[in-house]
């Protein structure tokens, strides 16, 4: 036990109550504990901040190391600050080594009030033993541990409560999104079956395949909403892992810029270029999958039929640069910050379809990657959306 050593650390601008109160020091600890001495406020706050401490008036003592100050016998009256205010400067500084307060033998209201402001215990100067110094050490430590750990048991309390706060505001939210987006694609299919089996000698061809597009397109849109919910319950279950494998990068995002064309009905163009060495990389197909899936279909999504999609590809210096660039409606600037936050949708959608997953999905593919995202956009001229992705994640 002797091994493990106390740091104490005397704030007193008396030399003599200093030098008395080491010399009961000495006799009541002997080597289980260590003192050193400051005698100004400040330099105490220091010294506990700094976890060592500046030894002032007997360079004799010995100075604390990187184990940092256990406890401090504070003096209410130093050079540089007086009475309680003392013991408040220093608990807005220093709020988790324990204090014990030394005053005057006249002095007990007021150290009674140090004691509600915080300090674990109080010494009279001219009443201290080796025995009630060493008591008062002792359970002073003992007290700031406890509470020490009843304020990080009030802490991890608080976080668990908000953690659970943002659960069920998620768990709302994501209630009232599938129920409103699986409603409309399935009162299309209903509708549409309605149509085809009880007017069928009715219809026209043209008019059939109109109802058959529809309902494929219904279809198209929940199967992209349970790819998306089961992305995030993979992420929330921490199952989603990075698993790269070398591929082909500009045949990757060739196939991706075409895939996204055929599902755009031909009413967008997509073009796609590429420059740099970007043949053979080391990269996770089904993860890049999510972000070029996710971040072409929203710039078809919102820009005007007709009109046209850029996908450039850039290899230079360990790094992918993909650049997404779409002349659509924009995005006004007081959303851009919140653009990758669960369930979140730009404030100028209007009724464009969506359930604000995509960007967060997005996001956390990059972040999987170790990439950076960023969003450049203008309202009514478009958006561009710069993804970086390391070729070789290290």
């Amino acid at each position: 036990m002797e091994k493990i050593k106390i740091h104490i650390l005397l704030v007193e601008d008396s030399p003599s109550d200093a030098k008395l109160l080491r010399e009961i020091f000495v006799r009541a600890i002997r080597p289980a504990c260590q003192m050193a001495h400051v005698d100004r406020l400040n330099a105490a706050i220091d010294a506990c901040m700094a976890k060592a401490t500046c030894m002032c008036g007997d360079s004799s003592l010995p100075t604390l190391n990187e184990h940092g100050i256990d406890l401090v016998l504070l003096d209410l009256r130093l050079p540089d600050s007086t009475g309680l205010d003392t013991l408040k400067k220093f608990r807005a500084a220093v709020p988790d080594i324990p204090v014990v307060v030394l005053t005057g033998i006249d002095d007990e209201e007021t150290a009674l009030q140090a004691v509600a402001e915080g300090a674990q215990d109080y010494l009279f100067k001219n009443e201290i033993t080796n025995q009630s110094l060493l008591r008062a050490i002792r359970y002073a430590i003992e007290r700031g541990e406890i509470l020490k750990q009843l304020r990080e048991s009030e802490q991890r309390t608080r976080e668990a409560l908000l953690k659970e706060k943002e659960l069920n505001e998620l768990k709302s939210n994501f209630v009232a999104m599938v129920s409103h987006e699986f409603r409309n694609p399935m009162t299309t299919i209903r509708t549409s079956i309605d149509l085809l089996l009880y007017n069928n000698d009715k219809l026209t061809e043209e008019r059939r395949a109109t109802y058959f597009e529809r309902m494929e397109n219904a279809i198209k849109h929940m199967l992209q909403l349970l790819d998306e919910v089961l992305f995030l319950s993979k992420n929330e279950a921490g199952k989603f892992e990075y698993k790269p494998a070398p591929l082909n990068l500009v045949n990757f995002c060739r196939q991706v810029a075409e895939s996204a064309q055929y599902s755009s009905d031909k009413q967008h163009t997509i073009t796609f270029t590429s420059s740099g060495e970007c043949l053979q990389v080391e990269m996770d197909e089904e993860l890049l999958s999510c972000i070029f899936i996710n971040l072409l279909s929203n710039a078809i999504k919102y820009s005007p039929p007709e009109s046209n999609v850029n996908f450039e590809l850039l290899c230079q210096e360990g790094m992918a640069t993909f650049k997404i660039k779409d002349r659509g409606i924009g995005i006004p600037s007081k959303d851009q910050c919140h653009l990758f936050e669960t369930f979140y949708r730009g404030s100028n959608v209007g009724k464009v379809q969506g359930t604000g997953l995509g960007l967060a999905i997005v996001k956390k593919c990059v972040e999987l990657h170790r990439g950076q995202i960023q969003v450049e956009s203008e309202v009514g001229v478009g958006t561009t959306v710069i993804v970086k992705l390391p070729l070789n994640r290290v």
